[in-house]
């Protein structure tokens, strides 16, 4: 009698419209879901039941055995090994997610996920170094919960310049195609959905703006509405802030709203979570679990160290360099500094601009509160002068224009706050702001005469005359710097403070970097001028190019991975920031950087008190720290301090100029300022302490690699490793007649031989060059195990053999080798088992190849382990010709038990079995590890698939 519908479990092989099809589990009794058998994921079907039409009832299917019509060359049995476990999506380990990305990780990435599933609710804080990747180690989580069906959603929120970076990685690594929020797009995404839906429910994955959602009405439908698991970039910029730093502290309260929802998941990450300010750290802690706002890490308890050490992870290039017998390759760091001597003309200019500075300050001298303001509007003012004339020029000009407005007000109270022109002069503001810091224009009024705005437009005038090369020795030294990186085959970024600068350099390296040594240089300018699909289209065209200089102020210095583009750096401006100084290095300092070192230079003006100043009060203790701690200390927390002391002695010591500070004596025999050094240094060393300390803690060194080194081994077994997938790819090309060149750092494939509708998933051209290293060698294309690519050669090869297309692979051989002294049969069995989560009832269908073999006749029960078989089946090759007809003699013999259903059963079932009582072992290892529910295989699915068959016999001596 034919089975009904319902008869059918997860696991089982039907029959529908002529196909077979694999039941997959099913949340909905009345909805049946079926994925091909050998298909991909996105063949996935669903049949409503109550409507299934009855011409079309499943039946069950019986797997066909191999037959002698399936005979062929054994060579090609390891391609329908390796095209069989490449094709499966659902690793029977306990990592369900490692089957459906594009990418092997690296292991000491798996540790945030281990940290995640020991949690019942994910609440962490991923600190690690630029460049190991937080990104990846965040999304595996994601996908992680997605595949156990924890979350059926989630959302990347990130500075609105890093939208499209996220989109990416989660489209090229992870296959999900995210919408981006934010305010260019959202019209467009509400215009896709139904009147009632609300657009954070209608798309289950997202990657929104933080702009976008922070404020207004906005901020509080997020809230209600967003998705159970919330990944938030960038973090330290949500930080509650110290100061009056409004657009942080309605970013704050935004995560602070969501954070306190019961159940929400949340993955926080940052390369600096500690600015220095102890209250900002802490309100980060606080996101994680209110009780850790309050807490005092260093002195805390043991217990209390411990339970933090659950949420927050932060490791150094060293903690994770080797780790599990893995070696990780970061490139070598190579820093030098570079000075220029101010020119004659410049410094005069530079110390009337000083002079007036000074004039400001000591014009407010009686009000506390105005000449804090003072100094540092006027560093803001040196700041700009010695970035370079053209931003020079601009803030002069902008000035002048503000002091000739007759209701322009000078009080003070009515400037902008202290603490907004200290945060951009200070580049504590990591929005990227590379405006020139000045306060807003006022109203508008009648314009006078005003002889200090004539002196303003004098300055301008007398820098407009400085431009070029010839006067401005700042441009000259950094165009000997970039002609040196690129004669010796660097491709250089080039950091500048201001728009204005950017565009001048860049006009200046144009001009002079011609000729035949800079043929076919692609030079480019990005700024906040340009908005964040312009940027991303530059950056992209340069990458077609084979020799790059790009000029870019800070807007890149945080979040974008540059690496895979440039691998040397210039400082033209100072960061007055060590923070800032890491960001911009980490651009290109980072895994994935395929150079073996990177070179990173930094610009100053001997003879500039305040680069003087910023260098060495500021940035050579910090760089000494990074590089003999291999860490990056935050700035210390009085940073503000700092500097308005270091303002007061320059601004209020007429004795400080540029010809006096490099040809009459050292800036730093000024007493204050030398004390100054000294406070800081201090305040550094106690930084330094405070930070190996907390590493050490939150290193998560109690997490024994050893502890998931079989688990990622056997998943590698199962679904294939990046040799596997290389083997594959290759092998299978050359098995169908395309010729494939091995070269440096991979292969050149000529495509004419690949069917057009494989080709067309590689490229249109007759030939390519392809890598399965990752990170990728510049000018080949990455293919992986979840390539298209690579998933429809795997179908094709499956397909053609089950088809027995002419020169298919063969499910069947027969040869003599030097490898065995006696009859040995080996099989490849594919096996379907059904593991079940014993608390919720959550099951997936999991799927393996399974080597399985035996000596002499199988009554015998000589089996083979699988390290024997695993050889034979990579290695054995044919040293004796058989004829057609012994070898279908051959497999008659050995298939006359395999046919006989009862016996085939008797002999086999008991494998399975076997083979699930390890699974349940693997399960509940990792059981204890994470903390998590108990697993047990339900039953494997019965009988397994035999793919293949294959009979070794030893060779007849001569």
């Amino acid at each position: 009698m034919m089975a009904t519908v319902f008869d059918y479990k997860p696991g089982s092989l039907v029959t529908f419209r002529n196909r077979p099809w694999v039941v997959l589990p099913s949340e909905d009794p009345e909805l049946m879901l079926l994925k091909p058998l050998g298909g991909s994921d996105e063949e996935i079907t669903g049949i409503y039941l109550p409507l299934l039409d009855m011409h079309h009832e499943l039946r069950h299917y019986d797997f066909d055995k191999p037959s002698a019509n399936d005979l062929g060359n054994f060579s090609s049995a390891k391609l329908l090994y390796n095209a069989a476990r490449l094709t499966f999506r659902n690793a029977a380990g306990p990592f369900r997610c490692l089957g459906k990305i594009s990418f092997r990780p690296r292991p000491y990435q798996m540790v945030p996920l281990i940290m995640a599933l020991k949690q019942h609710t994910t609440r962490l804080l991923i600190a690690d170094d630029v460049g190991v990747g937080k990104t990846i180690e965040a999304l595996l989580i994601a996908k992680e919960l997605y595949e156990r069906r924890e979350i059926n959603s989630f959302a990347v929120v990130c500075p609105p310049h890093l939208c499209d970076q996220w989109q990416d990685e989660l489209k090229d690594k992870f296959g999900i195609e995210a919408v981006i929020i934010r305010s260019g797009t959202a019209s467009s995404l509400e215009r896709q959905i139904k009147t009632h839906e609300n657009i954070f429910r209608a798309f289950p994955f997202q990657v929104i703006s933080i702009d976008y959602i922070k404020s207004g009405n906005k901020l509080q439908v997020f809230v209600d509405h967003c998705p159970k698991l919330i990944i938030v970039d960038e973090v330290h910029t949500c930080a509650r802030p110290a100061g009056a730093n409004d657009s942080q502290q309605q970013r704050y309260h935004l995560l602070h709203l969501i954070a306190k929802k019961p159940n929400q998941h949340l993955v926080l990450l940052t390369a600096t979570p500690h600015s220095g300010k102890q209250e900002e750290f802490q309100s980060l802690l606080g996101l994680l679990n209110p009780e850790f706002e309050n807490m005092d890490l260093l002195h805390s308890s043991q217990k209390e160290r411990k339970k933090i050490a659950g949420y927050f992870i932060q490791r150094r290039r060293g903690d994770v360099q080797n780790w599990l017998d893995e070696e990780t390759r970061f490139p070598v760091r190579i820093s030098i500094e570079r000075d220029y001597e101010i020119s004659e003309n410049y410094a005069a200019v530079f110390d009337d601009i000083l002079e007036y500075a000074r004039e400001i300050v000591r014009k407010n001298h009686s009000n506390t509160h105005s000449q804090r303001y003072a100094y540092w509007e006027a560093l803001a003012l040196l700041r700009g002068v010695m970035s370079s004339p053209a931003a020079g020029i601009s803030m002069l000009t902008k000035k002048a224009q503000k002091k000739m407005i007759t209701d322009e007000d000078d009080d003070p109270h009515n400037a902008p706050e202290q603490a907004d022109v200290a945060e951009s002069v200070m580049d504590n503001d990591f929005a990227s702001d590379d405006n020139l810091p000045l306060s807003a224009l006022g109203k508008k009024g009648k314009v006078v005469q005003d002889s200090e705005a004539k002196r303003l437009l004098e300055y301008a005038c007398r820098l407009k005359d400085l431009c070029g090369i010839e006067h401005d020795h700042k441009a000259k030294e950094a165009l000997a710097q970039i002609k040196n990186f690129l004669e010796r085959g660097y491709n250089p970024i080039v950091f500048c403070r201001y728009i204005q600068t950017a565009n001048y350099l860049g006009k200046i390296f144009k001009n002079n970097l011609t000729g035949r040594n800079f043929k076919n240089l692609h030079i480019e300018v990005v700024t906040s001028e340009l908005n964040d699909e312009l940027r991303r289209e530059k950056i992209a065209e340069m990458n077609k190019s084979e020799r790059r200089l790009l000029i870019a102020t800070d807007c890149l210095s945080e979040g974008i991975n540059l690496q895979e583009s440039f691998n040397a750096l210039l400082h033209y401006d100072l960061p007055w920031n060590p923070n800032r100084l890491e960001q911009r290095e980490g651009r290109i300092d980072r895994f994935g950087q395929l150079a073996e070192t990177v070179e990173v230079a930094l610009l100053y003006g001997n003879n500039n008190p305040v680069d003087g100043a910023v260098l060495d009060v500021l940035l050579r203790k910090a760089r000494d720290i990074k590089a003999s701690l291999g860490i990056s200390v935050p700035f210390p927390e009085n940073s503000t301090t700092v500097m308005e002391a270091v303002a007061k002695a320059i601004l209020l010591k007429s004795s400080i100029l540029t010809k006096q500070v490099h040809r009459q004596r050292s800036l730093f025999e000024d007493e204050d300022i030398e004390n100054e050094k000294k406070r800081v240094a201090i305040a550094y060393d106690e930084a330094r302490q405070k930070e190996e300390a907390l590493r050490s803690i939150f290193a998560q060194n109690t997490i024994n690699p050893r502890e998931i080194e079989a688990d990622l081994r056997e998943v590698d077994e199962a679904i294939g490793d990046v040799k596997a997938v290389e083997q594959f790819v290759v092998d299978a090309l050359r098995f169908m007649g395309v010729q494939v060149d091995a070269i440096k750092d991979g292969y050149k494939l000529y495509t004419t031989n690949i069917p057009e509708r494989l080709r067309l998933l590689l490229t249109d051209s007759t030939q390519i060059q392809v890598s399965f290293k990752s990170p990728t060698p510049a000018g080949f294309k990455y293919i992986g195990r979840n390539h298209p690519f690579t998933q429809h050669l795997a179908q094709y090869i499956i397909n053609s053999a089950f088809q027995r297309d002419q020169g298919c692979a063969a499910r069947a051989a027969v040869l003599r080798c030097a490898e065995v002294n006696q009859k040995t049969v080996l099989f490849l069995f594919r096996v379907r088992n059904v593991i079940a989560e014993q608390a919720t009832g959550k099951y997936i269908v999991a799927e393996e190849m399974w080597l399985w073999g035996y000596v002499g006749d199988v009554s015998e029960s000589h089996f083979l382990d699988k390290d024997t078989a695993m050889h034979l089946l990579m290695n054995a090759k044919p040293v004796q010709n058989i004829e057609d007809e012994e070898k279908a003699y051959w497999l008659k013999e050995e298939m006359a038990w395999v046919l006989d259903e009862k016996t085939f059963r008797t002999i086999t079932d008991p494998v399975a079995w076997q083979r699930g009582r390890h699974l349940v072992e693997c399960h509940t290892r990792f059981k204890n590890l994470v903390n998590g529910n108990s697993y047990t295989v339900v039953e494997p699915v019965l009988p397994m698939d035999v793919l293949g068959i294959y009979i070794f016999l030893p060779q007849i001596s001569e």
